[in-house]
């Protein structure tokens, strides 16, 4: 395992040791504990596996597209080529949308999430995990990505509080959320022959992609958010670099407000939140009492 750690390091891969003993434990079928007992133990079959998981990794394939599997919040998300890997500072959303619910009406509340662009459902179904009365709409235009979300959702015991929705940007939604959170494409398109390989050719370019200016996934929620977000609903959406101020002009464009920005350990402000304005708060809970909420719930779908 040292001659993989070294090679890997002179590739310049950060966490070397880490990734050596992750891509042993692949090749060999370990757990940490059997690597441990066995590591001095001659590799016999399992050294081809890991020839070509070593080449892989050194070819610039992510360890996560490698394994299959990428952990966050600390739980372990299964992956598909359709999915973006989970981003550690997407963490961020997550941990604001939870100190928003603990503020206000408690964990305990059976909060209404909507999940735009779920892919591995690594946001809405953490949240799920935090949230025990929630239920969650997760939604996605990729079949693919729907499936493998839902393969997460039942490994995590969350399947049934779980509905999946094939759609674009919430276009086809009819109901109000109290959340609603989304990581959408924000690369420029322009930008994305710049960005690193393991990103560049492995994540898929539909989760990349933002149009010319990176914003128009922005643009196609801000339109949506008044009608999807109860009266005092609130939206968590991650940005990118230097986009919180754009993002923020586009949701000031519709009726939201309040707003308020989140950092991650970078001190990058990486989540916008919004919320209705009084105005369509008042409206909201008018369209609530004139007709109550006449969408149904369809666990375990598609």
């Amino acid at each position: 395992m040292s001659a993989l750690r070294d090679r890997l390091a002179a590739s310049r891969i950060a966490s070397a040791a880490l990734e050596a003993r992750c891509l042993v434990e692949a090749a060999c079928g370990y757990e940490r504990a059997d690597l441990v007992a066995n590591g001095h133990q001659p590799l016999g079959e399992s050294a081809t596996r890991l020839a070509t998981l070593a080449a892989r990794r050194l070819a610039g394939e992510p360890l996560a597209r490698i394994l299959g599997a990428r952990e966050f919040w600390g739980l372990p998300f299964s992956l598909s080529p359709a999915t973006l890997v989970p981003r550690p500072e997407t963490e961020t959303l997550v941990e604001a949308a939870l100190r928003h619910c603990s503020s206000t009406r408690g964990k305990q509340h059976p909060w209404r999430i909507l999940d735009l662009g779920t892919g591995s459902g690594c946001i809405g179904l953490s949240l799920l995990a935090e949230l025990p009365h929630a239920t969650l709409v997760a939604l996605d235009r990729s079949f693919e990505t729907l499936m493998t979300a839902r393969g997460n959702a039942r490994q995590h015991g969350v399947a049934a509080r779980v509905s999946f929705i094939a759609g674009d940007w919430g276009n086809a939604i009819r109901a109000s959320f109290d959340l609603v959170v989304a990581n959408p494409p924000y690369v420029a398109v322009g930008d994305i022959q710049g960005l690193e390989v393991e990103v560049r050719d492995h994540d898929p370019r539909l989760a990349l992609d933002g149009g010319a200016d990176g914003l128009d996934a922005y643009r196609a929620i801000a339109r949506g958010l008044p009608n999807l977000l109860a009266a005092d609903g609130r939206a968590f959406l991650e940005v990118g670099k230097g986009q919180d101020g754009a993002v923020r002009a586009l949701l000031e464009s519709t009726e939201l407000t309040s707003f308020s920005c989140h950092a991650d350990l970078a001190g990058i402000l990486r989540v916008v939140s919004a919320g209705p304005s009084e105005a369509s708060s008042r409206g909201q809970r008018r369209k609530l009492k004139s007709q109550q909420a006449s969408f149904e719930m369809h666990p375990g779908a598609p």
